[in-house]
Protein backbone atom coordinates (compact mmCIF):
# COMPACT_ATOMS: atom_id res chain seq x y z
CA UNK A 1 0.00 0.00 0.00
CA UNK A 2 1.44 3.14 -1.30
CA UNK A 3 0.31 6.50 -0.01
CA UNK A 4 -0.21 9.20 -2.29
CA UNK A 5 2.32 12.46 -2.25
CA UNK A 6 -0.48 14.85 -1.04
CA UNK A 7 -1.25 12.16 1.68
CA UNK A 8 2.23 12.17 3.21
CA UNK A 9 2.33 15.84 4.79
CA UNK A 10 -1.00 15.74 5.95
CA UNK A 11 -0.42 12.69 8.06
CA UNK A 12 2.78 13.90 8.96
CA UNK A 13 1.38 16.69 10.49
CA UNK A 14 -1.12 15.11 12.32
CA UNK A 15 1.32 12.42 13.88
CA UNK A 16 3.24 15.40 14.86
CA UNK A 17 -0.14 16.87 16.84
CA UNK A 18 -0.54 13.28 18.27
CA UNK A 19 2.91 12.70 19.46
CA UNK A 20 4.82 16.07 19.26
CA UNK A 21 7.51 16.83 16.48
CA UNK A 22 10.13 15.45 18.36
CA UNK A 23 8.61 11.57 18.48
CA UNK A 24 7.96 12.04 14.73
CA UNK A 25 11.29 11.89 12.62
CA UNK A 26 11.40 12.29 8.86
CA UNK A 27 14.56 13.93 8.30
CA UNK A 28 18.38 12.80 9.43
CA UNK A 29 20.13 9.77 9.92
CA UNK A 30 17.26 7.35 10.48
CA UNK A 31 19.80 4.08 10.18
CA UNK A 32 19.62 2.80 13.54
CA UNK A 33 15.68 2.06 12.67
CA UNK A 34 15.96 1.23 8.68
CA UNK A 35 19.12 -1.16 8.97
CA UNK A 36 18.34 -4.86 10.25
CA UNK A 37 21.18 -6.19 12.83
CA UNK A 38 22.46 -8.34 10.44
CA UNK A 39 22.90 -5.32 7.87
CA UNK A 40 21.08 -7.63 4.84
CA UNK A 41 18.12 -5.22 5.19
CA UNK A 42 18.28 -2.16 4.50
CA UNK A 43 14.67 0.24 4.07
CA UNK A 44 13.84 3.67 3.99
CA UNK A 45 10.82 4.83 5.96
CA UNK A 46 8.38 7.79 5.43
CA UNK A 47 9.31 8.84 8.87
CA UNK A 48 9.90 6.81 12.48
CA UNK A 49 7.35 7.65 14.94
CA UNK A 50 7.82 6.96 18.48
CA UNK A 51 4.66 7.07 20.71
CA UNK A 52 4.64 7.10 24.66
CA UNK A 53 1.83 4.97 25.98
CA UNK A 54 -0.63 2.10 24.11
CA UNK A 55 -3.31 4.87 23.35
CA UNK A 56 -1.15 6.80 21.88
CA UNK A 57 -0.28 3.63 19.45
CA UNK A 58 -3.78 3.61 18.52
CA UNK A 59 -4.09 7.03 17.76
CA UNK A 60 -1.19 6.70 15.17
CA UNK A 61 -2.80 3.20 13.55
CA UNK A 62 -5.98 5.08 13.11
CA UNK A 63 -4.31 7.51 11.38
CA UNK A 64 -2.53 5.41 9.12
CA UNK A 65 -5.24 3.40 8.10
CA UNK A 66 -7.15 6.90 7.52
CA UNK A 67 -4.23 7.44 5.29
CA UNK A 68 -4.36 4.17 3.71
CA UNK A 69 -0.01 3.83 4.92
CA UNK A 70 1.16 0.66 6.33
CA UNK A 71 3.40 0.34 9.71
CA UNK A 72 6.09 -1.27 10.51
CA UNK A 73 6.11 -2.10 14.54
CA UNK A 74 10.10 -1.97 15.61
CA UNK A 75 11.34 -3.15 19.42
CA UNK A 76 14.70 -3.52 19.96
CA UNK A 77 16.07 -3.99 16.28
CA UNK A 78 17.79 -7.65 16.89
CA UNK A 79 15.46 -9.88 14.54
CA UNK A 80 17.24 -11.61 12.13
CA UNK A 81 14.14 -12.42 9.20
CA UNK A 82 13.52 -8.64 8.49
CA UNK A 83 11.00 -8.38 9.98
CA UNK A 84 11.17 -5.08 11.73
CA UNK A 85 13.01 -2.86 8.93
CA UNK A 86 10.81 -0.89 6.30
CA UNK A 87 10.86 -1.88 2.60
CA UNK A 88 13.03 0.44 0.40
CA UNK A 89 9.80 2.36 -0.70
CA UNK A 90 9.81 5.42 1.54
CA UNK A 91 6.35 4.63 1.78
CA UNK A 92 5.99 2.05 5.24
CA UNK A 93 6.01 4.41 8.69
CA UNK A 94 8.43 2.74 11.45
CA UNK A 95 6.83 2.55 14.65
CA UNK A 96 8.96 2.10 17.84
CA UNK A 97 7.98 1.15 20.72
CA UNK A 98 11.09 1.80 22.85
CA UNK A 99 9.26 4.30 24.89
CA UNK A 100 6.90 2.01 25.86
CA UNK A 101 9.03 0.55 28.48
CA UNK A 102 7.62 0.73 32.05
CA UNK A 103 7.32 -2.29 34.40
CA UNK A 104 3.29 -1.44 35.44
CA UNK A 105 3.09 -4.71 37.95
CA UNK A 106 4.48 -7.70 39.89
CA UNK A 107 2.39 -10.12 41.59
CA UNK A 108 4.35 -12.18 44.02
CA UNK A 109 1.72 -14.45 45.08
CA UNK A 110 0.39 -14.70 41.23
CA UNK A 111 3.65 -15.30 39.85
CA UNK A 112 3.13 -12.47 37.17
CA UNK A 113 4.89 -9.71 36.03
CA UNK A 114 3.32 -7.12 33.41
CA UNK A 115 5.49 -5.52 31.05
CA UNK A 116 4.99 -2.78 28.37
CA UNK A 117 6.59 -4.09 24.61
CA UNK A 118 9.27 -2.08 25.00
CA UNK A 119 11.17 -3.15 27.76
CA UNK A 120 13.94 -4.83 27.26
CA UNK A 121 14.25 -8.24 28.13
CA UNK A 122 17.24 -8.16 30.85
CA UNK A 123 15.24 -5.12 32.79
CA UNK A 124 12.60 -7.84 32.84
CA UNK A 125 14.82 -10.45 34.27
CA UNK A 126 15.95 -7.80 36.48
CA UNK A 127 12.65 -6.55 37.49
CA UNK A 128 11.60 -10.61 38.30
CA UNK A 129 14.83 -10.91 40.13
CA UNK A 130 14.65 -8.10 42.68
CA UNK A 131 11.16 -9.72 43.65
CA UNK A 132 13.06 -12.89 44.35
CA UNK A 133 11.49 -14.71 41.46
CA UNK A 134 13.25 -15.68 38.04
CA UNK A 135 11.59 -14.68 34.32
CA UNK A 136 13.54 -17.59 32.67
CA UNK A 137 13.65 -16.56 28.85
CA UNK A 138 17.44 -15.89 27.89
CA UNK A 139 18.51 -14.78 24.55
CA UNK A 140 21.94 -13.83 23.61
CA UNK A 141 20.77 -10.46 22.59
CA UNK A 142 18.67 -9.76 25.48
CA UNK A 143 20.06 -6.86 26.73
CA UNK A 144 19.06 -5.33 23.23
CA UNK A 145 15.71 -7.06 22.43
CA UNK A 146 12.57 -6.05 24.02
CA UNK A 147 9.38 -8.38 25.04
CA UNK A 148 7.19 -7.32 22.36
CA UNK A 149 9.54 -8.39 20.02
CA UNK A 150 10.57 -11.51 22.00
CA UNK A 151 6.56 -12.10 21.82
CA UNK A 152 6.05 -10.67 18.36
CA UNK A 153 8.48 -14.09 17.08
CA UNK A 154 7.71 -16.51 19.86
CA UNK A 155 11.58 -16.35 20.40
CA UNK A 156 12.94 -19.39 22.44
CA UNK A 157 16.47 -19.34 23.90
CA UNK A 158 18.71 -21.65 26.24
CA UNK A 159 15.96 -22.26 28.76
CA UNK A 160 12.79 -23.95 26.18
CA UNK A 161 14.23 -27.13 27.60
CA UNK A 162 12.38 -26.54 31.28
CA UNK A 163 10.15 -23.58 30.08
CA UNK A 164 9.17 -23.18 27.07
CA UNK A 165 9.26 -20.41 24.68
CA UNK A 166 7.94 -16.94 25.02
CA UNK A 167 4.52 -18.56 24.23
CA UNK A 168 4.49 -20.51 27.34
CA UNK A 169 5.72 -17.78 29.28
CA UNK A 170 2.87 -15.18 28.39
CA UNK A 171 -0.47 -15.43 30.27
CA UNK A 172 -2.11 -12.26 28.66
CA UNK A 173 -2.00 -9.48 25.96
CA UNK A 174 -2.60 -6.02 25.57
CA UNK A 175 -2.58 -5.51 21.47
CA UNK A 176 -3.94 -2.35 19.04
CA UNK A 177 -5.90 -3.77 16.04
CA UNK A 178 -5.65 -2.58 13.02
CA UNK A 179 -8.60 -0.50 13.40
CA UNK A 180 -6.94 1.35 16.08
CA UNK A 181 -8.75 -0.66 19.00
CA UNK A 182 -6.91 -1.74 21.89
CA UNK A 183 -7.67 -5.14 23.01
CA UNK A 184 -7.37 -5.02 27.46
CA UNK A 185 -6.48 -8.85 27.35
CA UNK A 186 -3.86 -8.81 30.42
CA UNK A 187 -5.01 -11.56 32.30
CA UNK A 188 -2.98 -13.42 34.99
CA UNK A 189 -5.12 -16.25 35.25
CA UNK A 190 -3.77 -19.75 34.59
CA UNK A 191 -7.16 -21.11 32.90
CA UNK A 192 -9.69 -19.28 31.03
CA UNK A 193 -11.76 -20.99 28.69
CA UNK A 194 -14.23 -18.24 26.96
CA UNK A 195 -13.61 -18.99 23.26
CA UNK A 196 -10.54 -18.34 20.81
CA UNK A 197 -7.47 -17.87 22.37
CA UNK A 198 -6.34 -14.36 20.97
CA UNK A 199 -3.43 -14.49 23.17
CA UNK A 200 -2.04 -17.38 20.70
CA UNK A 201 -3.03 -15.99 17.31
CA UNK A 202 -0.64 -12.76 18.35
CA UNK A 203 2.18 -14.30 19.79
CA UNK A 204 4.42 -14.89 16.38
CA UNK A 205 2.79 -13.36 14.41
CA UNK A 206 5.15 -10.83 13.73
CA UNK A 207 3.37 -7.63 13.28
CA UNK A 208 1.35 -8.58 10.60
CA UNK A 209 -2.20 -8.81 12.69
CA UNK A 210 -1.74 -6.46 15.52
CA UNK A 211 0.58 -4.05 17.61
CA UNK A 212 1.67 -6.10 20.91
CA UNK A 213 1.96 -3.14 23.53
CA UNK A 214 2.00 -4.97 26.80
CA UNK A 215 1.64 -8.68 28.13
CA UNK A 216 1.54 -10.07 31.31
CA UNK A 217 4.00 -12.56 31.70
CA UNK A 218 4.40 -16.19 33.98
CA UNK A 219 7.47 -15.90 36.76
CA UNK A 220 8.85 -18.89 38.42
CA UNK A 221 10.79 -19.29 42.07
CA UNK A 222 14.38 -19.02 41.63
CA UNK A 223 15.85 -21.67 41.77
CA UNK A 224 18.13 -23.23 45.06
CA UNK A 225 20.93 -23.65 42.99
CA UNK A 226 22.66 -23.64 39.42
CA UNK A 227 25.22 -25.76 37.78
CA UNK A 228 26.72 -25.23 34.35
CA UNK A 229 29.22 -27.96 32.86
CA UNK A 230 30.54 -28.35 29.57
CA UNK A 231 31.72 -31.78 28.53
CA UNK A 232 33.50 -33.31 24.49
CA UNK A 233 31.77 -35.74 22.47
CA UNK A 234 32.97 -37.65 19.94
CA UNK A 235 29.49 -37.56 17.68
CA UNK A 236 26.09 -36.45 18.07
CA UNK A 237 24.35 -39.44 18.50
CA UNK A 238 26.79 -39.66 21.52
CA UNK A 239 25.09 -36.24 22.32
CA UNK A 240 21.57 -37.35 21.64
CA UNK A 241 22.45 -40.17 24.31
CA UNK A 242 24.21 -37.88 26.83
CA UNK A 243 20.99 -35.89 26.88
CA UNK A 244 18.71 -38.89 27.24
CA UNK A 245 20.91 -40.06 30.49
CA UNK A 246 20.55 -36.34 31.47
CA UNK A 247 16.85 -36.03 31.53
CA UNK A 248 17.01 -39.67 33.69
CA UNK A 249 19.26 -38.36 35.95
CA UNK A 250 18.31 -34.51 36.81
CA UNK A 251 14.37 -34.77 35.52
CA UNK A 252 12.93 -31.39 35.31
CA UNK A 253 15.54 -29.94 36.55
CA UNK A 254 17.99 -30.18 33.07
CA UNK A 255 17.51 -26.34 32.41
CA UNK A 256 19.71 -26.01 29.01
CA UNK A 257 21.64 -28.66 26.95
CA UNK A 258 23.25 -26.42 24.09
CA UNK A 259 25.51 -28.21 21.31
CA UNK A 260 28.05 -26.65 19.51
CA UNK A 261 30.12 -28.21 16.54
CA UNK A 262 34.00 -28.31 16.30
CA UNK A 263 33.97 -25.07 14.34
CA UNK A 264 31.44 -23.47 16.28
CA UNK A 265 34.12 -22.73 18.88
CA UNK A 266 37.02 -22.52 16.59
CA UNK A 267 35.82 -19.44 15.66
CA UNK A 268 35.34 -18.13 18.86
CA UNK A 269 39.05 -18.56 19.65
CA UNK A 270 40.16 -17.24 16.23
CA UNK A 271 38.04 -14.10 16.90
CA UNK A 272 38.16 -13.72 21.17
CA UNK A 273 41.29 -15.37 22.04
CA UNK A 274 40.57 -13.85 25.52
CA UNK A 275 37.95 -16.32 26.16
CA UNK A 276 39.53 -19.13 27.81
CA UNK A 277 38.31 -22.72 26.33
CA UNK A 278 39.04 -25.10 29.00
CA UNK A 279 38.58 -28.12 26.72
CA UNK A 280 40.45 -29.41 23.98
CA UNK A 281 38.68 -29.41 20.63
CA UNK A 282 36.31 -31.87 19.62
CA UNK A 283 34.16 -33.06 17.52
CA UNK A 284 31.22 -31.74 19.73
CA UNK A 285 30.77 -29.64 22.65
CA UNK A 286 27.90 -29.70 25.17
CA UNK A 287 26.81 -27.52 27.53
CA UNK A 288 24.36 -28.75 30.56
CA UNK A 289 22.88 -26.88 32.92
CA UNK A 290 21.19 -27.88 35.94
CA UNK A 291 18.69 -25.71 38.19
CA UNK A 292 17.99 -27.50 41.05
CA UNK A 293 15.34 -26.70 43.98
CA UNK A 294 17.11 -28.49 46.65
CA UNK A 295 20.87 -27.50 47.22
CA UNK A 296 23.86 -26.54 45.40
CA UNK A 297 25.40 -30.11 47.39
CA UNK A 298 22.71 -31.83 45.59
CA UNK A 299 22.96 -30.67 42.19
CA UNK A 300 26.65 -31.27 42.77
CA UNK A 301 26.00 -34.62 43.38
CA UNK A 302 23.88 -35.34 40.58
CA UNK A 303 26.02 -33.47 38.02
CA UNK A 304 28.96 -35.39 38.66
CA UNK A 305 26.71 -38.72 38.52
CA UNK A 306 25.22 -38.14 35.42
CA UNK A 307 29.22 -37.11 33.86
CA UNK A 308 30.28 -40.01 35.46
CA UNK A 309 28.04 -42.39 34.01
CA UNK A 310 28.75 -40.60 30.57
CA UNK A 311 32.30 -41.37 30.60
CA UNK A 312 32.12 -44.73 31.13
CA UNK A 313 29.72 -45.51 28.03
CA UNK A 314 31.85 -43.18 25.92
CA UNK A 315 29.49 -40.77 25.59
CA UNK A 316 31.44 -38.31 26.59
CA UNK A 317 35.69 -38.06 26.44
CA UNK A 318 36.28 -35.50 28.99
CA UNK A 319 34.34 -32.73 31.11
CA UNK A 320 34.72 -29.42 33.48
CA UNK A 321 31.98 -28.20 35.84
CA UNK A 322 31.96 -25.18 36.87
CA UNK A 323 33.19 -24.20 40.13
CA UNK A 324 31.41 -20.72 40.79
CA UNK A 325 28.91 -18.30 38.50
CA UNK A 326 32.08 -16.57 37.38
CA UNK A 327 32.94 -19.82 35.77
CA UNK A 328 29.28 -20.34 34.92
CA UNK A 329 29.13 -17.31 33.08
CA UNK A 330 32.20 -17.65 31.27
CA UNK A 331 30.90 -21.15 30.33
CA UNK A 332 27.87 -19.61 28.88
CA UNK A 333 29.38 -16.30 27.23
CA UNK A 334 31.16 -19.23 24.92
CA UNK A 335 28.27 -20.24 23.33
CA UNK A 336 26.65 -16.98 23.15
CA UNK A 337 29.40 -15.66 21.42
CA UNK A 338 29.03 -17.66 18.58
CA UNK A 339 26.83 -15.70 16.65
CA UNK A 340 29.27 -12.86 16.84
CA UNK A 341 32.36 -14.85 16.60
CA UNK A 342 30.66 -16.25 12.84
CA UNK A 343 29.61 -12.33 12.28
CA UNK A 344 33.70 -11.42 12.48
CA UNK A 345 33.95 -14.20 9.97
CA UNK A 346 31.55 -12.71 7.13
CA UNK A 347 28.63 -12.94 6.23
CA UNK A 348 27.10 -16.57 6.04
CA UNK A 349 23.33 -18.21 5.44
CA UNK A 350 21.88 -18.59 8.66
CA UNK A 351 19.08 -21.65 9.28
CA UNK A 352 16.94 -21.55 12.19
CA UNK A 353 15.53 -25.25 11.87
CA UNK A 354 13.64 -27.35 14.40
CA UNK A 355 13.26 -31.63 14.19
CA UNK A 356 13.11 -34.31 17.30
CA UNK A 357 15.94 -34.67 18.55
CA UNK A 358 15.71 -38.19 17.68
CA UNK A 359 16.43 -37.11 13.83
CA UNK A 360 18.63 -34.60 14.42
CA UNK A 361 21.84 -37.09 13.76
CA UNK A 362 20.64 -37.99 10.56
CA UNK A 363 19.63 -34.77 9.02
CA UNK A 364 23.16 -33.55 9.74
CA UNK A 365 24.84 -36.42 8.61
CA UNK A 366 22.47 -35.86 5.37
CA UNK A 367 22.90 -32.26 4.61
CA UNK A 368 26.28 -32.63 5.60
CA UNK A 369 26.89 -34.61 2.95
CA UNK A 370 24.47 -32.92 0.05
CA UNK A 371 25.97 -29.62 0.63
CA UNK A 372 29.51 -31.09 0.35
CA UNK A 373 28.73 -32.65 -2.34
CA UNK A 374 27.62 -29.26 -3.66
CA UNK A 375 31.10 -27.00 -2.60
CA UNK A 376 33.31 -29.41 -0.98
CA UNK A 377 35.25 -26.17 0.50
CA UNK A 378 31.62 -25.41 2.47
CA UNK A 379 31.95 -24.76 6.01
CA UNK A 380 30.02 -25.69 8.81
CA UNK A 381 29.02 -23.71 11.72
CA UNK A 382 26.63 -25.87 13.68
CA UNK A 383 24.97 -24.89 17.30
CA UNK A 384 22.00 -24.72 19.38
CA UNK A 385 19.39 -26.01 21.76
CA UNK A 386 19.55 -29.91 21.13
CA UNK A 387 17.34 -30.31 24.21
CA UNK A 388 14.75 -28.70 22.50
CA UNK A 389 15.12 -30.16 19.16
CA UNK A 390 16.39 -26.89 17.81
CA UNK A 391 19.58 -26.29 15.33
CA UNK A 392 21.23 -23.16 14.10
CA UNK A 393 22.86 -25.23 11.16
CA UNK A 394 24.47 -22.25 9.38
CA UNK A 395 26.71 -22.40 6.25
CA UNK A 396 29.86 -20.66 6.09
CA UNK A 397 31.84 -19.50 3.35
CA UNK A 398 35.07 -21.48 2.14
CA UNK A 399 38.33 -20.53 3.60
CA UNK A 400 39.60 -17.07 1.32
CA UNK A 401 36.09 -16.73 -0.47
CA UNK A 402 34.38 -13.40 -0.10
CA UNK A 403 30.94 -13.82 2.30
CA UNK A 404 29.05 -11.36 0.29
CA UNK A 405 29.48 -13.07 -2.94
CA UNK A 406 29.03 -16.28 -1.53
CA UNK A 407 26.28 -15.02 0.20
CA UNK A 408 24.74 -13.71 -3.06
CA UNK A 409 25.92 -16.57 -5.33
CA UNK A 410 25.00 -20.05 -3.15
CA UNK A 411 22.37 -19.09 -0.82
CA UNK A 412 19.12 -20.40 -2.99
CA UNK A 413 20.51 -23.46 -4.32
CA UNK A 414 22.21 -23.61 -0.44
CA UNK A 415 18.84 -23.26 1.46
CA UNK A 416 17.32 -25.35 -0.92
CA UNK A 417 19.33 -28.43 -0.08
CA UNK A 418 19.02 -27.80 3.76
CA UNK A 419 15.31 -27.03 3.79
CA UNK A 420 15.04 -30.47 1.41
CA UNK A 421 17.01 -32.26 4.36
CA UNK A 422 14.58 -30.67 6.44
CA UNK A 423 11.33 -31.62 5.46
CA UNK A 424 12.79 -35.05 4.66
CA UNK A 425 13.21 -35.65 8.52
CA UNK A 426 10.07 -33.83 9.75
CA UNK A 427 10.79 -30.46 10.29
CA UNK A 428 10.24 -27.32 10.56
CA UNK A 429 12.39 -24.64 8.21
CA UNK A 430 11.89 -21.74 11.40
CA UNK A 431 12.17 -22.70 15.05
CA UNK A 432 12.49 -19.17 16.84
CA UNK A 433 13.45 -16.46 14.90
CA UNK A 434 9.82 -15.99 12.52
CA UNK A 435 9.88 -15.74 8.95
CA UNK A 436 9.93 -12.19 8.39
CA UNK A 437 11.14 -11.40 4.41
CA UNK A 438 13.84 -13.70 4.46
CA UNK A 439 11.71 -17.28 4.50
CA UNK A 440 8.31 -15.52 3.35
CA UNK A 441 8.73 -17.24 -0.21
CA UNK A 442 10.13 -20.65 1.48
CA UNK A 443 7.30 -20.65 3.61
CA UNK A 444 4.81 -19.91 0.77
CA UNK A 445 6.23 -23.25 -0.89
CA UNK A 446 7.06 -25.42 1.95
CA UNK A 447 3.41 -24.94 4.33
CA UNK A 448 0.19 -27.11 3.17
CA UNK A 449 -2.20 -24.91 1.00
CA UNK A 450 -5.07 -25.52 3.94
CA UNK A 451 -2.41 -24.13 6.61
CA UNK A 452 -1.41 -20.94 4.07
CA UNK A 453 -5.38 -20.34 3.33
CA UNK A 454 -6.21 -20.50 6.70
CA UNK A 455 -3.09 -17.72 7.37
CA UNK A 456 -4.19 -15.39 4.74
CA UNK A 457 -8.20 -15.82 6.31
CA UNK A 458 -7.28 -14.79 9.18
CA UNK A 459 -4.85 -11.52 8.09
CA UNK A 460 -7.70 -10.90 6.16
CA UNK A 461 -10.16 -10.56 8.42
CA UNK A 462 -7.96 -8.67 11.03
CA UNK A 463 -5.82 -6.54 8.60
CA UNK A 464 -8.47 -6.09 5.81
CA UNK A 465 -6.50 -2.82 4.77
CA UNK A 466 -3.10 -4.87 4.92
CA UNK A 467 -1.35 -2.20 6.44
CA UNK A 468 0.38 -4.00 9.21
CA UNK A 469 3.61 -4.99 8.70
CA UNK A 470 2.83 -6.15 5.07
CA UNK A 471 5.24 -8.33 3.09
CA UNK A 472 6.25 -10.26 6.15
CA UNK A 473 5.42 -13.56 7.17
CA UNK A 474 2.80 -13.82 4.48
CA UNK A 475 3.24 -13.20 0.54
CA UNK A 476 0.97 -10.18 -0.80
CA UNK A 477 -1.69 -11.46 -3.02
Amino acid sequence: MTPTQDSKPALLQELRTLLGAAHVLDEGDLSAWEIDWRKRYRGRALAVVRPGNSEEVAAVVRACAAHGVALVPQGGNTGLVGGGVPDASGSQLLLSLARLNRIRAIDPANLTLTAEAGCVLQVVQEAADGAGLLFPLSLAAEGSCTIGGNLATNAGGTQVLRYGNARELCLGLEVVTATGEIWHGLSGLRKDNTGYDLRDLFIGSEGTLGIITAATLKLHPRPAASMTALAACGSLEHCVALLMGARATLGAGLSGFEVMNRLSLALVARHFPQLAQPLPPASWAVLLELSDHESAEHARSAFEALLEQALEAGEISDAVVAESQAQSHALWHLRESIPLAQSEEGLNIKHDIALAVSSIPAFVAAADAALLRHDAGIRFVNFGHLGDGNLHYNVQAPEGVDGAAFLREQEPAVNRIVYDAVVAHGGSISAEHGIGELKREELAQRKSAVALALMRAIKQALDPQGIMNPGRVLAEP
